[in-house]
C-alpha cells in the first residue's frame, strides 16, 4: 500500500513539473492565435488577406451590380460552408449550377444577427472582377478554396470603397501592420 501511494505521489509531483505555468499558458495562446483580417475594396473589387499584420495575399472578386448592393462597414466571418445549397433556385450544393460555387463564408455585422451576404464562389469564373452581384463577393472557386483553409472563424472582414492601398487600410482596421521594404 506505501508503494502505491509512493507510486502516485510521484507520478502526481511529475505531471506537475510538466504543467505550464499560467505566463506560460498565456503565451502559448497568444503564439496560436492568429489576428486575422479580410479587406474587400469595392472600388477595386480585390480583397486581401492579412494574418499577423502581414498581407498574405490579394484577390481579385467581383461585388454587387450597385454600390448599395455590397454593404461597406465592418463584419466578421460567421460560417464556412463547403458545398452549400443554393435554396433559392433549390439546386443542391456541389452542383455545377450552383452560383455559389463549392466554398461559402458566411459574414455578420453581429453575433446573433443575420447574414444575408457572403464570400463565396461562383459558377460564372468571367463574372469576377466586375460588379455584377445582389451583393455578395463571388470568387475564382480556386481562389475561394484558398481562403476558405486559411480564414478562420470570427476573422474580421472589412468593405469599403476607398483609393488607399490595402496597407494603408489595414492600419486603420488592425492595431499591427508589417509593411515590406
Amino acid at each position: 500500500m506505501v508503494k502505491r501511494i509512493i507510486i502516485f505521489l510521484l507520478i502526481f509531483s511529475f505531471g506537475f513539473l510538466n504543467w505550464p505555468a499560467p505566463s506560460d499558458a498565456a503565451a502559448a495562446a497568444a503564439v496560436v492565435a492568429k489576428d486575422q483580417l479580410i479587406i474587400i475594396n469595392k472600388k477595386t473589387n480585390k480583397l486581401a488577406f492579412f494574418e499577423d499584420g502581414k498581407l498574405v495575399k490579394t484577390y481579385s472578386v467581383a461585388t454587387g451590380k450597385t454600390p448599395k448592393l455590397t454593404p461597406e462597414g465592418s463584419f466578421y466571418i460567421r460560417e464556412k460552408i463547403k458545398n452549400r445549397p443554393y435554396y433559392k433556385e433549390k439546386i443542391r450544393g456541389g452542383d455545377p449550377k450552383n452560383p455559389l460555387g463549392d466554398r461559402w463564408l458566411g459574414i455578420s455585422a453581429s453575433e446573433r444577427g443575420s447574414y444575408p451576404y457572403a464570400i463565396h464562389g461562383n459558377n460564372n469564373e468571367n463574372s469576377i472582377g466586375k460588379y455584377v452581384s445582389s451583393g455578395c463577393i463571388r470568387m475564382h472557386n480556386n481562389s475561394i478554396r484558398d481562403l476558405y483553409e486559411r480564414i478562420d472563424i470570427k476573422a474580421k472582414v472589412v468593405i469599403v470603397t476607398s483609393s488607399d492601398s490595402f496597407n494603408v487600410l489595414a492600419q486603420k482596421h488592425t492595431t499591427k501592420v508589417v509593411v515590406k521594404k
